[in-house]
């Protein structure tokens, strides 16, 4: 029997960026959410029964049981619940640009709903681009939408700015 063999590309449960950062990868749940990101939205999954919201998003409402669902526009307005500077060492891709931050972002509209995500100073700006010391807990951030990725592994993901730059 031989040895089974690291892949050496990307499988259907991981999608790379060309500098080697993970891309999500949709399950059939979560589909929506990256539809209405591609189109610059931020939307959660709501039950169309009792309204309570959930993220992440599954086939059941953990309050009613109810299968019926809807996604609701939120403002992509919250506040830095809390957050972490990763340092190396990392994956490769990600070495290239540590130290980075990595948030938990409370949602305005929902403070039950939190979002891991990373700051940045534009849209398009790489991670990193804002300095550590800009962080704080309780900052106000609104999302934005940068496309990462290439041909079929392009995903628009949901990123932070600062309200106040």
């Amino acid at each position: 029997m031989s040895a089974p063999t690291a892949p050496t590309a990307p499988t259907a449960l991981t999608a790379l960026t060309k500098d080697g950062l993970l891309l999500p990868v949709p399950d059939d749940d979560g589909a929506p959410f990256w539809s209405y990101a591609a189109a610059g939205e931020l939307r959660v999954q709501a039950c169309a029964g009792c309204g309570t919201r959930r993220f992440p998003p599954r086939p059941c409402c953990p309050r009613c049981q109810s299968f019926d669902t809807e996604w609701q526009r939120m403002s992509g307005r919250g506040r830095i619940w809390s957050y972490v500077i990763a340092h190396p060492p990392l994956l490769p891709g990600y070495a290239k640009t540590a130290p980075y931050d990595v948030l938990v972002v409370e949602l305005a509209d929902d403070p039950a709903i939190r979002l891991v995500g990373n700051l940045v100073a534009a849209p398009d700006a790489p991670l990193g681009s804002v300095p550590a010391a800009r962080l704080r807990i309780g900052a106000p951030v609104k999302a934005v939408f940068p496309v990462l990725g290439e041909g079929e592994n392009r995903v628009t993901v949901v990123r932070w700015m600062l309200e106040r730059p």
